[in-house]
């Protein structure tokens, strides 16, 4: 489907396309590459609630994955290796050159997806994933549509099937802000996240394989309180999962957020057994964001609903494996309101 408009031309020469999308007071522009959020407005509010640019070229080069969805597995694999149905499979080892991290060096993020609908307040975009691709066995067809409906709610819904079993875990993976578009940091965002559980990691930020409780720790977002602790010097650097449930389940509430200034809410649903809070602690000004402005470490927060990282290799996690006849699914809803 050719609607939309050309939002750049891949160093391959693939043109790449926007498609606008409005409804339930949100505006929002989806691209084709990487199926990423590139813009989001909610009416009343004048600044962008997602970190973005306003040309194609950062994409091509950006390693934050900004908006993007991520897979065939998000988040990280220790050694890129995983035993299925008896075999060994080794995955691009694309974080630090250990491990893998949201796919691979190649992952979903870094490709072009076709867009096969699109509405007033909606777009549909696919992928063929070819097996072998990164190192995954069997091939995947993902489906991802993005609607924005009332009351002020972006609603991802991804799809997808396979032709042998193979690990299958994507993620939505904007980074908001909801004061000020990035211009200044997240750390007086006020936080709710409502999970009593979380997965500890080691150097490498790989899951050490316990599973341990929130209390009395810095990791305790039961009830709301800032991104910064208060009285600390410095600041912790979140890219943690929250252990939300035991398996994939109905739409529940997962998190809430509101801009320090602003006051504009949001909330996370999800039907996700994690979701992963990262404070935007890496992101660099490789080149200006929306509007001209300078993304700078924290000017982001990202609440990514998935399975929990590592569970190939963690069989009393909840498991990501997808089987012929089997579709994975997914629904995760943001939610926002002015204050």
């Amino acid at each position: 489907m050719k609607d939309g408009e050309v939002f750049g031309t891949t160093q391959t020469g693939e043109a790449v396309r926007r498609f606008a999308i409005r409804g339930g007071g949100l505006s929002a522009n989806i691209i084709g590459w990487g199926a990423a959020v590139q813009d989001l407005r909610l009416d009343g509010h004048d600044a962008p609630l997602v970190l973005g640019f306003d040309r194609f070229e950062p994409y091509e080069a950006d390693q934050a994955y900004f908006g993007a969805i991520v897979g065939r597995y998000a988040n990280r694999i220790r050694d890129g290796r995983f035993v299925l149905a008896g075999r060994h499979h080794q995955t691009d080892r694309n974080f630090l050159g250990r491990h893998t991290l949201h796919g691979g060096s190649w992952g979903y993020s870094r490709r072009p997806w076709t867009v096969s609908l699109h509405g007033r307040d909606y777009v549909t975009l696919s992928l063929h994933d070819p097996a072998g691709t990164m190192g995954f066995p069997g091939s995947l067809e993902v489906t991802c549509t993005y609607r924005l409906k009332i009351p002020g709610t972006l609603a991802v819904e991804i799809s997808a099937t396979c032709d042998e079993p193979t690990p299958c875990n994507l993620a939505q993976h904007s980074y908001f802000n909801l004061d000020d578009g990035g211009a200044g940091d997240v750390l007086d965002h006020r936080v709710a996240i409502f999970a009593g559980a979380y997965l500890p990691t080691d150097a490498d930020q790989i899951p050490t394989g316990a599973v341990l409780p929130v209390d009395g720790t810095s990791l305790d977002f039961r009830q709301a309180r800032p991104i910064r602790l208060e009285g600390e010097a410095g600041h912790v650097r979140y890219d943690h999962n929250f252990c939300l449930a035991p398996a994939r389940g109905p739409l529940r509430q997962a998190a809430w957020v509101q801009g320090a200034t602003s006051g504009v809410e949001m909330e996370v649903w999800t039907t996700e057994p994690g979701v992963q809070f990262y404070t935007g602690q890496h992101i660099g000004a490789r080149a200006p964001g929306l509007g001209g402005t300078g993304y700078h470490p924290f000017s982001g927060f990202c609440l990514e609903p998935q399975v929990w990282p590592d569970a190939p290799n963690r069989p009393y996690f909840p498991q990501a494996t997808l089987f012929p006849g089997d579709v994975y699914h997914q629904v995760t809803e943001y939610r926002f309101r002015l204050p």
